[in-house]
């Protein structure tokens, strides 16, 4: 009884704060969640633009966070943290090196293509070489807005190929679907890592 009470008032309280929740998972983890909240807009879950506006507030949100903590405990973060997000001192120098000539262009790329594997480091790497935060914020702004657009396309896009597949053939369209974007991110990231360091 406890169970089939618990379930609708669970289920109450996801869609009443749904845009905060969807806001406080984006700060965390971007751009999985955008491409699945392309796939609630076209289930009617999400309105687009709401989600729209609230995945952008909390991928910048979260843009300054990472921001401050390269302004301000960039090595200290590195030495004690640096291995959970499989982020080493030689490649945070490397990214402060590039930005004093390229920071414009590394944001820009960096956001659009969700930094292949080197997305924390160019982050706190703004902060650490104290790029002053309006010119920050506008560049990842836009760089945002175009990310955004294309996952939550992909999102929408691959929903509606879900929802037209047999029952019985759904479940291997997720999996090809989820191993064929691991391995080409893991990969993507693997050659910009070795490009960037060596």
């Amino acid at each position: 009884m406890l169970f089939d009470s618990l379930v609708p008032n669970f289920l109450l309280i996801l869609t009443s704060y749904k845009y905060l929740l969807l806001f406080l998972a984006i700060v965390i983890e971007g751009p999985i969640l955008m491409v699945a909240s392309g796939f609630l807009v076209l289930l009617g879950f999400f309105e687009l633009i709401p989600a729209f506006l609230v995945i952008l507030a909390g991928d910048l949100f979260g843009d300054i966070i990472w921001y401050y903590i390269g302004y301000f405990f960039a090595e200290p973060f590195l030495n004690k943290y640096g291995k959970f997000f499989k982020l080493t001192p030689d490649m945070f120098e490397k990214a402060k090196g590039l930005f004093h000539k390229y920071h414009v262009k590394i944001l820009l790329i960096s956001k659009i293509t969700i930094g292949l594997g080197m997305s924390l480091a160019t982050l706190m790497a703004a902060g650490a070489t104290h790029i002053p935060l309006k010119k920050y914020l506008t560049l990842n702004f836009i760089g945002e807005v175009v990310l955004i657009s294309i996952l939550l396309s992909v999102g929408y896009f691959f929903g509606q190929l879900y929802t037209s597949i047999a029952d019985t053939m759904k479940i291997y369209f997720v999996v090809g679907i989820v191993t064929v974007v691991g391995v080409s991110m893991y990969y993507a990231s693997k050659y910009i890592k070795h490009t960037i360091i060596n």
